[in-house]
């Protein structure tokens, strides 16, 4: 159940030159008027509407501040809102809040404002989850997914989606008022082609997910290869820093190392594996168990050589899904070109590594993301889309059967369910306490 009573959080970073009081709630505005010196009342401003005065506490003025109102249900909540902009000192933040505390607000929980916004109808939850990444957005591939999910590109592809089915569900449920009289509503076989290009849809969603996943945690990417082939150097190439401890003597890295760079907008995160190599040094045998690992649940793989190989096998891992660079490394000691399609190096005289970095950006296609294409980056998203994609599929098949309009519509209401639960038209307060319990205060 969504409280309405006021509440009161900084909206940014303390410690600062400004930071920003957020309170939101009935009789916010009233709240703020009780401590805010200025030339008028707050009660008696317009919205979206910014004031220039003091914060005091009786006589004793804590901080200069500006004042912006935002009077319901023109706000980001639905509510009365004010932000106070004062200058960043965490002291001033805490005699602000505990000023507004005793007058009437409380200390707003993780996520509240966001979870109000949502009650209010201002956004659905994937919008929600959306202002959540846009905080953690670390890159700009990242930002540009989580920009379009929270201008809701995402939610009206899946209420376009459910407004089909719901369509579908009615002429089925109709048919069952008539049962007796024999007569069909739904077009069979528009009906097939209506499931049928449904069911794609939220196939191409699920897809899209294991570019969204990546892009949103960062792709994993295994450098492997022989002892001493490189591997170690390649990464502080690309790190541009010295991570990794490089010597001659083989076997010299004998765990994992994971390292994270941003090319090209888009965040990676190497990792150094030990040298593959047959050894009875346990130390190191361990090493190449934990490289094997880092082989199976790697996006990309580069694949290191030296010049004198004639050929590059390639790793069957994550059933084949990893996209594999060979990389042909110490070219600076050889003008051998043996492999086709290989990447040739020097990852110590720093050559080839540019082409490299864009071999490893064409990995991710990012051109749909730059233009708003729907990309799915939430795990609660794509179960919510695999449960959808399994009720359509057996709709699908059950219509090919020939089963009952009701046993019809049951698999159709079990994806329509499973898409609402996306954007929260269909949740439980569980769902959401869990959801909002993940953002930071303020938000």
């Amino acid at each position: 159940m969504i409280e309405h009573d006021i509440i009161a959080a900084p909206a940014t970073a303390l410690g600062g030159a400004i930071a920003v009081i957020r309170l939101s709630g009935e009789g916010a505005i009233e709240c703020c008027d009780a401590i805010f010196r200025g030339r008028k009342r707050l009660a008696d401003v317009g919205s979206h509407t910014v004031h220039y005065g003091e914060i005091a506490d009786g006589e004793r003025v804590i901080d200069d501040v500006l004042v912006a109102v935002f009077r319901a249900p023109h706000s980001y909540t639905g509510e009365d809102s004010v932000e106070i902009s004062i200058h960043g000192s965490r002291y001033i933040a805490s005699e602000v809040i505990g000023l507004l505390c005793r007058h009437g607000a409380r200390p707003a929980r993780a996520g509240e404002f966001s979870m109000r916004a949502f009650a209010a109808g201002k956004i659905d939850l994937s919008q929600a989850e959306a202002v959540a990444d846009i905080i953690a957005a670390d890159s700009r591939a990242a930002h540009a997914m989580a920009s379009t999910q929270m201008r809701g590109g995402y939610s009206e592809s899946l209420r376009e989606l459910r407004g089909r089915l719901l369509n579908i569900t009615s002429l089925l449920e109709l048919e069952l008022d008539f049962s007796e009289e024999d007569v069909e509503f739904a077009d069979r076989t528009r009906l097939k082609a209506m499931l049928d290009e449904t069911c794609a849809t939220v196939g191409r969603l699920m897809e899209s997910f294991r570019t969204g996943n990546a892009i949103r945690n960062g792709i994993r990417v295994a450098i492997v290869g022989a002892p001493n082939v490189g591997k170690s150097t390649l990464l502080n190439r690309l790190v541009e820093d010295d991570r990794a401890m490089v010597s001659d003597i083989a076997g010299t890295t004998r765990d994992t190392i994971e390292e994270e760079v941003v090319i090209d907008g888009i965040r990676f995160r190497f990792i150094d594996t030990a040298g593959l190599r047959d050894t009875d040094d346990k130390l190191e045998r361990m090493g190449i168990e934990r490289s094997h690992k880092a082989i199976e649940t790697a996006q990309v793989i580069i694949r290191m050589v030296e010049p004198t190989a004639k050929s590059a096998e390639t790793f069957a891992s994550n059933g084949g899904q990893a996209r594999e660079i060979v990389v042909v490394n110490k070219i600076d000691t050889s003008e051998q070109r043996n492999i086709d399609g290989a990447i040739y190096i020097s990852a110590r005289e720093n050559i080839g590594i540019d082409e490299l970095r864009k071999a490893l950006c064409d990995t991710i296609d990012t051109a749909g993301l730059y233009r708003g294409d729907v990309i799915v980056s939430n795990a609660r998203h794509y179960d919510a889309l695999s449960k959808a994609h399994d009720g359509i599929e057996r709709a699908i098949a059950g219509l090919s059967d020939g089963i009952s309009s009701e046993m019809l519509s049951e698999d159709i209401r079990t994806t329509i369910d499973a898409l609402g639960e996306i954007t929260g038209e269909i949740t439980s307060d569980e769902i959401l306490g869990n959801i909002f319990s993940k953002f930071c205060i303020g938000k």
